[in-house]
This record gives C-alpha cells, sequence and structure tokens, in this order.
C-alpha cells in the first residue's frame, strides 16, 4: 500500500520514530530507534515495543468541554468538535443565553454573556453529513417539475410557488438568492453539501464579508441551505464564493480557533508521541490535552515544518470542516452560480430563515413565537403578487 510513498515522506518518517525530531532530539523517550554499525535500524529499547503494543490501535474519544463563564459557573457541556471551531470573540447561542468566546483551557470554553447577536447558529450536537448520493436525488426530485404530481397537494403548490417567484435549482447548479426582510439583507444558497460543509463555509463566508464591509450579523444552515444574514446588500455573491476563500480565510480561521490543536492531538496519540495507556493505568483527557499542547507550542515555535503539525493541519483541512466538499462547492459556484435579486423571502429560503434566533426567546412562548414567525414567513413567501 506504500509503493507509491515519495522517498522524501518515507525519510521524514524514519526520521521522526528514531529521534522525534529536530526540536524533541534531546529527550531519550523519543529515540525508539538506532542505527547498527551494518546500517541497519532496531529498535533502542524493548521498553518501547511493549509501549507500542499497548498504544497501537487506540481509538481517540470524542472530548467534551465545560462551557463555563469566568467567574467558574458552569452552563453545560458541548462537544470539542464544536468548540474548535470558535476563536476569541465569537458569540453562539446556548442555555438561553448569548455567550461571546473568551478562550479555551484545557478542559473548558470560557465564555461571557453578552448583547451582541449570536453569530455562531445555536449548538445542538454532532450531525451526520447529508450523502452526496441523497443530496442528488433531492435535486433532481426539484428540478424535474414532472415528478411534482406525485407530492402532496401543498408541497406541490410550495415548489410551483418557487418557481414562479424565483427557480428551482438545477443539478448541478448553485442557485444564490438575495432579498431584504425587516431591515436586513439575506443572501441563501441552496448548495445541497450537508449540514458539516454549511456550517464551515458559514463562518469563512462571514469572515470575509466582515473583510468587504457588508457588516454580517450570522448565518444559519441545514442540510441543503446555507443562509447568511447583515445589515448590507450582497450585489455580488460571487466574489464570496470564490475558490481563494480556502487559502486566505480558511487558513486564517483554522489558525485561530482551536482545530489545529485538537488535530495534533489526534495525530500525536496516534503517532505515539504520547502514550495514553501505560502498564496499570491510563491518562485522563486532561493529561493528554495538556501535553500535547505543550509539544504542540514548542513545535510551532522551534519546528513548524514538522511533519505531525503537517499531518495535524492535513486533517484539520480534510477531516473536521468537509473541505473536500466545500471546494466541490465553490467549483460548481464559479461555473454553474445562478444569483436571484429579489424582494422578499421565497418559499424554499423558510425553512432555513426558521432556525434563526429560536433561542432568543423564553421557554414558556418559545413554540408559540416561532410558529407566529414562520407562518408570517410562509405568507409572505407564499403571496404571488
Amino acid at each position: 500500500p506504500y509503493s507509491a510513498l515519495p522517498t522524501e515522506t518515507f525519510e521524514r518518517v524514519l526520521h521522526f520514530i528514531s529521534d522525534g525530531g529536530y526540536s524533541l532530539k534531546a529527550y531519550d523517550r523519543f529515540k525508539r530507534l538506532t542505527k547498527d554499525a551494518d546500517g541497519t535500524w532496531r529498535v533502542s529499547h524493548p521498553k518501547f515495543i511493549g509501549q507500542h503494543r499497548l498504544n497501537a490501535g487506540i481509538i481517540v474519544e470524542a472530548t467534551m468541554l465545560n462551557v463555563r463563564f469566568g467567574n467558574g459557573r458552569v452552563l453545560g457541556r458541548v462537544e470539542e468538535a464544536f468548540a474548535a471551531q470558535l476563536s476569541h470573540g465569537d458569540t453562539f447561542f446556548f442555555a438561553g443565553l448569548s455567550l461571546e468566546v473568551m478562550k479555551i483551557d484545557l478542559e473548558d470554553l470560557v465564555v461571557r454573556a453578552t448583547s451582541k447577536p449570536a453569530r455562531i447558529p445555536t449548538y445542538g450536537g454532532s450531525r451526520m453529513p447529508l450523502s452526496t448520493n441523497l443530496a442528488d436525488r433531492v435535486r433532481g426530485f426539484l428540478a424535474h417539475s414532472g415528478d411534482w404530481a406525485r407530492f402532496p397537494d401543498d408541497v406541490r403548490e410550495w415548489l410551483e410557488m418557487q418557481a414562479y417567484r424565483s427557480v428551482m435549482p438545477e443539478p448541478g447548479q448553485l442557485l444564490v438568492e438575495t432579498f431584504p426582510r425587516e431591515g436586513r439583507h439575506y443572501m441563501v444558497a441552496y448548495s445541497f453539501e450537508g449540514w458539516n460543509a454549511h456550517q464551515s463555509l458559514g463562518m469563512l463566508i462571514t469572515r470575509r464579508m466582515e473583510t468587504q464591509g457588508l457588516k454580517p450579523l450570522g448565518f444559519v444552515a441545514n442540510d441543503y441551505a446555507l443562509a447568511v444574514y447583515g445589515l448590507e446588500k450582497i450585489t455580488d455573491p460571487a466574489a464570496l464564493f470564490s475558490a481563494d476563500i480556502l487559502e486566505h480565510e480558511f487558513v486564517e480561521w483554522v489558525q485561530q480557533s482551536h482545530l489545529l490543536k485538537r488535530a495534533f492531538r489526534e495525530v500525536a496519540v496516534i503517532g505515539g508521541l504520547v502514550e495514553r495507556q501505560h502498564p496499570g493505568k491510563r491518562k485522563t483527557g486532561k493529561q493528554v490535552t495538556f501535553s500535547t499542547d505543550l509539544i504542540y507550542d514548542v513545535l510551532r515555535k522551534y519546528e513548524p515544518t514538522h511533519l505531525l503539525l503537517e499531518a495535524a493541519w492535513a486533517d484539520a483541512r480534510a477531516r473536521m470542516t468537509d473541505v473536500g466538499r466545500l471546494a466541490s462547492l465553490l467549483d460548481r459556484a464559479a461555473a454553474t452560480m445562478v444569483h436571484v435579486d429579489l424582494e422578499r423571502v421565497t418559499p424554499l429560503a423558510v425553512p432555513v430563515l426558521t432556525l434563526i434566533g429560536r433561542e432568543k426567546i423564553s421557554t414558556n412562548s418559545s413554540d408559540d413565537a416561532l410558529l407566529i414567525e414562520a407562518e408570517a414567513m410562509i405568507a409572505d413567501a407564499m403571496r404571488p403578487d
């Protein structure tokens, strides 16, 4: 399976196993291989064989972080996969409050209450992404109006009104709608790439909107669409979906967030740089995090080209943000984007827009208030004139 592995990469891996690299070679515990006089590489001590067997195949568990205020009061827990996407100053809804991120400290996401609108959607746990096959089927249903006859009357009416008011997204096409509503300007992109990819893209697009002076207020996403809203009208959505967003905003986002440290921890455990299992005991998640964060900071400062840092970057880029689907989406945007500028909300936009602010109100009246808002939006979208 490694026949295509470049010789340079193999030598870097061998160098890492033999002494840990330039920054770590002073420590004996990283000197796992030695070269004999005849040039044969051998394990330097039998203890390394036992440690490898004890830790080989270990599963890196999903870590939970406490969401707490600076005074120590704990609001609840979130998965680190969500917290890793946040950086200092980001705001999100949790436990009925709008919270601003102060820092991520080992096992804690330290926040403070804020009156700022939540930029990041409400935390709802991890979600399985929409498969590409299912997304293609949904696009096909929407594009072929001859299939609508077997749908219920209200669904068919919904789709017909969308086709009348705007257009239906075709397979392989990216439909983007822009419209004003209640003092805000909205952009809804029907990309069908799944919640995970839309979540990541929303973070990147709002960053780009800030640099362009569009004053973004936030974004929401579901499996089918991404909606971004702000104070200024978006007249050129193609500029927000350009492929270089993965080179500029993406790099900035990953470096400022906790994503890279989280990826490095997993790579360090799998690569044997940090052993979780020891004879008769097991390191806690906090101990592993402390150890890997310390090594990460040393490598970033003294050996930024270290093999494991590159592996962590590749992991953060490919696995944690659905970057493959993002790249596909951006390529499609460059080639097939259809921008429709409208005067009001459309039927297809209603489901994703109803996600905005769903925790802003008290629990006693939340269901009624959300229903009233949804009904008003639907009435506006279905009005033919």
